[in-house]
């Protein structure tokens, strides 16, 4: 994440103190060599080629500060990716942001939310204004479905209660949740939405493609899994796979989250040799 927040925008003036003219410009973007961020942003094609997708909302998060007469607040998804939380297919071609009340007008590439923030609710990340973990939290359970929630609830959990020794602290999973569900009652929509995916989220679950294979198996009837399930090794070490189903007889992990959204109607869970993650003893 550090680097795409020092990855060099530059704007149509600067490349024209460079001597790019419009021709030539476009002669650029064409040939692939710039990337258009949005109108008048561009960045470097050789910058941008290993970025998921949660980087290129951080990109354009940073293009729209740059134009902006205002400084923007980002909220929902894309204040998810700027705390470095997990999105679920995610839409990185649009901003999110809250406004006041009594803006009027649109904007290119963004999201445009309404609603009241309060003291607490607003932090600043590498000089962009972002809504606060619990505050997103709150934002992204009350407006999104359920996987796409779940997946970057359980990321901000496991970001807010893994402590040094990367044990998972309950008790703090439990503040964070309390926390987030009374600021999504502060708003009048979405809180039934709110307390459904807030209840089922879970910091333990590592990657979207576990946070998706728990959605999976509730849906299919079985017991909340073990998560983070520890196997000892032989030469003292520890295994640990991705869950464990003891009333369905199987332990094992998950490749890609891709994977279990093609295969809704079974879940398959997968123990590979040398898969699971190992820590010494």
């Amino acid at each position: 994440m550090d680097a795409v927040l020092s990855t060099p925008l530059l704007r149509r003036s600067e490349l024209g103190e460079r001597d790019v003219d419009r021709h030539r410009l476009d002669i650029l973007v064409r040939d692939g060599s710039l990337i258009r961020i949005r109108a008048g942003v561009y960045v470097e094609a050789t910058a941008t080629a290993r970025l998921r997708p949660e980087e290129w909302i951080v990109l354009r998060a940073r293009a729209l500060a740059l134009v902006s007469v205002e400084p923007p607040l980002f909220s929902h998804q894309t204040a998810a990716a700027l705390h470095g939380l997990p999105l679920y297919r995610p839409d990185a071609q649009r901003v999110h942001v809250i406004l006041d009340e009594r803006r009027r007008g649109g904007m290119a590439q963004t999201v445009r939310h309404r609603g009241a923030v309060g003291p607490g609710d607003v932090v600043d990340l590498a000089g962009l204004r972002v809504t606060s973990m619990v505050r997103t939290m709150s934002d992204i359970a009350r407006t999104c479905d359920f996987e796409t929630a779940v997946c970057t609830l359980d990321g901000a959990l496991r970001a807010l209660a893994t402590t040094t020794a990367r044990t998972y602290d309950a008790d703090k999973a439990a503040a964070a949740i309390a926390l987030a569900l009374a600021t999504s009652r502060r708003s009048a929509h979405g809180g039934a939405r709110a307390a459904r995916a807030l209840a089922f989220a879970d910091g333990r679950a590592q990657l979207p493609g576990e946070s998706i294979s728990r959605i999976r198996i509730a849906e299919m009837g079985l017991r909340p899994p073990q998560l983070q399930v520890r196997v000892p090794s032989p030469s003292g070490s520890s295994y640990y796979l991705d869950f464990g189903l003891d009333d369905a007889g199987v332990w094992g992990g998950v490749r890609r989250a891709r994977e279990v959204h093609r295969t809704r109607r079974a879940v398959r869970p997968v123990s590979r040799a040398g898969a699971p993650r190992r820590e010494a003893a």
